[in-house]
C-alpha cells in the first residue's frame, strides 16, 4: 500500500506527520510486535516512528530549498517494513513550502548606460532577483520607483521566470540630467509579503544609438544527451544596424543567478561568431534542460548590447542500466511453506525517463517462485510451487531487470535462498525383515544382530534412536530376553537362551527420529536359537531308580535272536545332538547278549548254557553331540525254566534285519530334509510377497 502525507517545512522536530496505525488499519500494539521499521530511500533520516502512539514524527527540521532546490514539487519517499507476515508500505511525504526567504538581488547596486539618442521604448534588461521559495511564495512582481523618463516592464521567460526591464518612455537630454537614480523592488507572493531592493544607476551617454538585436530574443533547441563534445548546438542570429565598430558584435555568457556558472562548464560560446557548442558530456538524469543567457555587445562608444535567451532541452537516451535493490530476504525458508509465501522484497530503479525507465523483472521459469508486482517499481518474490529440501537444499535465484529502451539494457542480481528442513520423512530400515542366529546358553550381553535405518532429513530430524517393542507373542516380555543399543541399533541378549524352551524369537524393532512431531517405522528381526548339546539322554524304559538294577527273566533255552527287552531313551536336544546310540560297556563283551545300536533292543547273541547264573549288563546310551553326553542302565538277566509254549513263542520272534535297525535313522533324515525344504520355500514366498 502507499500512504501520502504533507508537512510544512521548518516544523519543529517531534511534530506529528500522520497516524500510521490508523492509515494502515492495524492496532497500535501490533506495530512493535511486527517489528515496524522505517527505511529512507535517500539514505538520510528525517523521520521517526513512535511505536507507542503509532504515529510518524519529524526527526529533524526540514528545509525544502535544501532538499529539493527549485523543483516545483518536493517529496520524500520512505518505506515501512513489517514482519509476521512480511509487508512493505511506501510512504510519500510532501514538503510544503513556507515563505521563509525574501527576494534578493545578486548585487546591491546595478549601473546601466544608455545613449541620449535612444528612442522611447528602448529596453534595459535588469538582473533577476532570487527567491529560493517556490509557488506563490516565489517572486510575484517587481516595482520601480517613480521616474519621468523610465518605466518598468516585466517579461516571462520560457521557464516561467519573470525578467524585469527598464523601458525608456521619454527622450533623454544628457545636458539636463546625466545620471538617473532608481530603486527596483522585488516582491514575492507570500503572506506576509517579503521584498528585496536594488539601486539602479543609469548613465546617459552619447553616440552609438543602435543596440545589437537578437532574432528571436528567446529560443529553444533540442539535443540528445549523448551528443559528442564539440558538437554545434546553435548559432545566434544577432543584427546591429550601426556600421563600423558600432555594428561589430562580441558575444559573452551572461551568468544567470538561478544556475550560476553551471552551464558554462558544459557549453562554449565563440565570442565572434556566436556559435554555441558542447564543452562537456551532457546527462539528462542530472538536468533535463539548461537556460543560457548571452550578451551581444557592440564596439561603439559607448557600447550597446542586446540579450539572447536560449533554452537547451535534452532528449533522453537509454544510457542507464536498471538497478536492482534487495530490500528484504527471508532466508532460510521452511520447506513446507505454503504457496504465496513472501520470500523477498525487491525494488528496481532506472534513472532514464519514459520507456527507457520502464523496467520489467523476470526470474527463471523452472524455479518454484514467481514475482508479484506490489506497486510501482516494487515487487514481491513469493513461492509458486512445493519446496523439498531433500531434493534441493537451496536455490541460486537470479533476478533479471530489463528496461523498455532501444536498445534494451539489463541488469541481474543473484542471491542464495536456503531451504530449512522440516520433519517430513520417516526413518526407513534397510530391510523390514531380518534373520539372526544365536547360540543357546550364550552369555548375557552377546551381540545378536545390528539393524540400520536412514532418514533423508537433517539435524535433529535425522537423529535416530532404536527401541524394542513388545509384540505380545511371548508370555514373557521380549525385553527380558533382548535389549538394543538406542544409538547404533545393535541387539544384545539379556540372559542365556534355552533352545529347548524357545527356538525362535520375533523381535520387533522401532526406529524413531528426534523431530517434532517424531516419525517412526518398524522392522522385525527373527532370532533363531541354535541348539547346543547341553542335555544328556534320559532312559525312560526301563524306569529304574538311580543306583538300582532292572531285573529281567528269560527262558533258559532261549535261542540266539531272542528279544530280551528294549531300552527306550530320549534326548531334549535336537538334530545331531538328539541322535542316540546304544551299546554295552566293554566289560560285557563276553556275555551272550548284544544290543542293537539304533533301536536299543537287547537280544540273545548265543545259546545259553543250562543252569547259567544271572548276567549283569550295563547298557550305555550316548548322543551324537560334541562333546557327546551319555546315560546308562544296569540290567540283571536271569534265565529260568519256562513252558514249551513260551519257549516256542520266543523262537517265533522275527529276526531283526539291518534294514529294520536303520529305520529310525532314515526317518530322522527324511524329517530333517523335509523341514529344511519347507523353510526355504516359505522364505522365498515371503520375500516375493514383500
Amino acid at each position: 500500500a502507499q500512504l501520502r502525507y504533507s508537512v510544512p517545512e521548518d516544523r519543529e522536530p517531534g511534530s506529528s506527520v500522520g497516524d500510521l496505525a490508523k492509515d494502515l488499519g492495524v492496532e497500535v500494539w501490533s506495530l512493535a510486535a511486527r517489528k515496524l521499521r522505517l527505511v529512507s530511500e535517500g539514505g538520510q533520516r528525517h523521520f521517526q516512528v513512535d511505536l507507542a502512539a503509532g504515529v510518524l514524527l519529524l526527526d529533524s527540521r526540514l528545509d525544502r530549498e535544501a532538499l529539493c532546490g527549485q523543483s516545483p514539487t518536493c517529496s520524500l519517499h520512505l518505506q515501512l517494513v513489517m514482519e509476521n507476515p512480511l509487508q512493505l508500505h511506501r510512504v510519500e511525504v510532501d514538503v510544503l513550502d513556507v515563505n521563509d526567504n525574501a527576494p534578493q538581488f545578486p548585487k546591491p547596486e546595478v549601473v546601466l548606460e544608455i545613449t541620449e539618442v535612444a528612442n522611447p521604448g528602448t529596453r534595459l534588461p535588469l538582473e533577476v532577483a532570487e527567491d529560493p521559495d517556490m509557488g506563490s511564495n516565489s517572486i510575484s512582481t517587481y516595482e520601480l520607483s517613480p521616474s519621468e523618463h523610465f518605466a518598468l516592464s516585466i517579461n516571462v521567460r520560457g521557464d516561467g521566470v519573470k525578467m524585469p526591464e527598464i523601458v525608456l518612455e521619454k527622450a533623454l537630454d544628457r545636458e539636463r540630467v546625466a545620471v538617473h537614480h532608481l530603486t527596483l523592488t522585488a516582491l514575492d507572493g507570500g503572506n506576509p509579503v517579503k521584498s528585496g531592493t536594488v539601486k539602479v544607476t543609469i548613465h546617459v551617454l552619447d553616440a552609438n544609438d543602435n543596440p545589437p538585436v537578437c532574432d528571436p530574443p528567446i529560443s529553444t533547441v533540442y539535443v540528445k544527451e549523448n551528443m559528442l563534445v564539440g558538437t554545434l548546438v546553435t548559432k545566434l542570429n544577432v543584427t546591429d544596424l550601426d556600421e563600423g565598430p558600432n555594428g561589430d558584435v562580441e558575444y559573452s555568457f551572461k551568468i544567470s543567478n538561478n544556475a550560476p556558472g553551471k552551464f558554462t562548464k558544459l557549453f562554449s560560446l565563440d565570442p565572434r561568431t556566436g556559435e554555441i557548442r558542447t564543452k562537456g558530456p551532457l546527462d539528462y538524469e542530472e538536468s533535463s534542460a539548461y537556460e543560457i543567457a548571452v550578451r551581444a555587445r557592440d564596439k561603439g562608444s559607448p557600447a550597446m548590447e542586446g540579450h539572447c535567451h536560449l533554452r537547451v532541452e535534452l532528449i533522453d537516451v537509454n544510457d542507464n542500466s536498471p538497478e536492482i535493490v534487495l530490500t528484504s530476504l527471508s532466508s532460510p525458508v521452511l520447506e513446507d511453506a505454503t504457496l504465496g509465501t513472501v520470500i523477498a522484497l525487491i525494488g528496481v530503479k532506472d534513472s532514464d525517463s519514459g520507456d527507457n525507465g520502464q523496467v520489467h523483472l523476470q526470474i527463471a521459469t523452472e524455479l518454484p517462485f514467481k514475482l508479484v508486482s506490489s506497486f510501482k517499481e516494487h515487487f514481491s518474490l513469493v513461492t509458486n510451487g512445493p519446496l523439498d529440501r531433500e531434493k534441493a537444499s537451496g536455490y541460486n535465484i537470479t533476478v533479471r531487470a530489463v528496461d523498455s529502451g532501444s536498445p534494451q539494457r539489463a541488469t541481474q542480481k543473484t542471491f542464495y535462498l536456503r531451504i530449512a528442513d522440516v520433519n517430513d520423512n520417516a526413518p526407513n530400515f534397510s530391510s523390514p525383515f531380518d534373520t539372526a542366529h544365536v547360540q543357546e546358553n550364550a552369555l548375557p550381553g552377546t551381540s545378536v544382530f545390528s539393524v540400520s535405518a536412514s532418514d533423508p532429513d537433517e539435524g535433529s530430524n535425522a537423529k535416530l534412536s532404536y527401541s524394542i517393542l513388545h509384540n505380545g507373542m511371548q508370555d514373557v516380555p521380549i525385553s527380558t530376553y533382548f535389549r538394543i543399543d538406542q544409538d547404533n541399533g545393535t541387539i544384545y541378549t539379556v540372559r542365556a537362551l534355552d533352545y529347548e524352551q524357545d527356538k525362535v524369537f520375533q523381535v520387533p524393532v522401532e526406529v524413531k527420529d528426534a523431530g517434532s512431531p517424531a516419525l517412526s517405522s518398524t522392522a522385525v528381526v527373527h532370532v533363531f536359537v541354535l541348539d547346543e548339546n547341553d542335555n544328556a539322554p534320559t532312559i525312560v524304559y526301563p524306569s529304574v531308580p538311580k543306583g538300582s538294577a532292572f531285573h529281567q527273566t528269560i527262558p533258559a533255552l532261549a535261542e540266539p535272536g531272542y528279544l530280551v527287552t528294549k531300552i527306550v531313551a530320549i534326548d531334549a536336544d535336537s538334530g545331531h545332538n538328539a541322535w542316540l546310540s546304544y551299546q554295552l560297556q566293554e566289560d560285557a563283551e563276553a556275555l551272550p547278549f548284544q544290543v542293537e545300536r539304533r533301536s536299543g533292543e537287547i537280544r540273545v547273541a548265543q545259546t545259553l548254557r543250562e543252569s547259567e547264573d544271572p548276567h549283569r549288563l550295563v547298557v550305555e546310551v550316548r548322543d551324537n553331540g560334541t562333546p557327546s553326553l551319555s546315560a546308562s542302565v544296569v540290567l540283571v538277566i536271569s534265565p529260568e525254566e519256562n513252558n514249551v509254549q513260551d519257549f516256542s513263542k520266543s523262537l517265533d520272534l522275527p529276526k531283526s534285519s539291518p534294514k529294520d535297525t536303520n529305520l529310525t535313522l532314515y526317518l530322522i533324515i527324511s524329517l530333517v530334509s523335509i523341514s529344511l525344504v519347507s523353510c526355504v520355500m516359505f522364505a522365498v514366498v515371503a520375500a516375493r510377497c514383500l
